[in-house]
């Protein structure tokens, strides 16, 4: 199935955004019912005891729910 956006993308891929969780980078994004849902690598921290997991750094979120990043 074809999915049109009535609207551009508000942000760009690698622009640095914050969202409740954090701040991350935009790696993608792809429209969904009059919006968009952008994949978003979170910014990692100190690497916890049992080590990293592949991607438990990306997230998927629409795009009411970002905002640029002041600290960029």
């Amino acid at each position: 199935m074809l999915t049109i956006a009535a609207t551009l993308p508000r942000f760009k891929k690698e622009q640095q955004v914050s969202f409740v969780g954090g701040l991350g980078i935009i790696k993608g994004c792809l429209p969904e019912a009059d919006t968009w849902t952008y994949l978003i690598e979170m910014e990692t921290g100190l690497e916890p005891k049992m080590g990293r997991i592949g991607s438990e750094t990306r997230v998927l979120l629409p795009e009411n729910d970002i905002c640029l990043s002041e600290n960029y």
